[in-house]
């Protein structure tokens, strides 16, 4: 069933990490039936929140972007997402031996993929980009991801309780890297001509 596992992320997370280890995804099936799907949330979001409304700070106008930019900027957000799952994914699977755990690679993309389930979602708000409510929810959704991680990687690595969280530390600091390393290449992007349009 498509994106089945996402109420029971909520609900009872614990739980619900058993039932996804169960499943036995595949990479394939897990894009096709979650990642790819979610991603799109705040990609399609963002494209009509600046298109249509724009970011306003302060009290000056919305600042809107042009289709062609916005187009474009949703694309490549949609596709690093979906390289940056996968990413992730890779990096707990490489990172496993050193925690004795020995799953799949499938399995620990899978844990990167439903993971980010909570900053997919809360993709939606960037329909209406009001930059402090933006901020403040998704610091309850990176909150959420953290401990979904926390939670799941001792379940999806079949390990204690103690060797997962100095797994998930270290899982951790490898997004926090890999996000830093996603904003030097926007600026070198941008730097090389491809920054954002914006309407007049």
């Amino acid at each position: 069933m498509v994106l089945k596992h996402i109420w029971g992320l909520f609900v009872n997370p614990k739980r619900e990490w058993v039932s996804i280890r169960n499943d036995k995804c595949t990479v394939g099936k897990c894009y096709a039936a979650h990642v790819m799907l979610l991603a799109a949330i705040p990609a399609i979001s963002g494209f009509i929140g600046t298109t249509q409304f724009g970011w306003q700070i302060g009290a000056g106008d919305p600042v809107k972007l042009t289709l062609e930019s916005a187009g474009m900027i949703s694309v490549m957000y949609y596709f690093a997402m979906l390289v940056g799952v996968y990413a992730i994914g890779w990096m707990i699977h490489w990172m496993g031996k050193t925690y004795d755990a020995d799953v799949p690679l499938s399995q620990c993309v899978v844990l990167a993929a439903y993971t980010a389930t909570p900053l997919f979602l809360i993709g939606i708000m960037e329909l209406y980009p009001v930059l402090w409510l933006n901020m403040v929810v998704g610091i309850v959704a990176l909150s959420y991801t953290v401990y979904l991680l926390f939670s799941g990687v001792p379940i999806m690595m079949d390990i204690s309780e103690d060797r997962g969280f100095l797994f998930s530390s270290a899982v951790l600091a490898v997004g926090l890297v890999a996000f830093v390393g996603l904003l030097a290449v926007t600026a070198i992007l941008w730097g090389m001509g491809l920054e954002p349009q914006f309407t007049h």
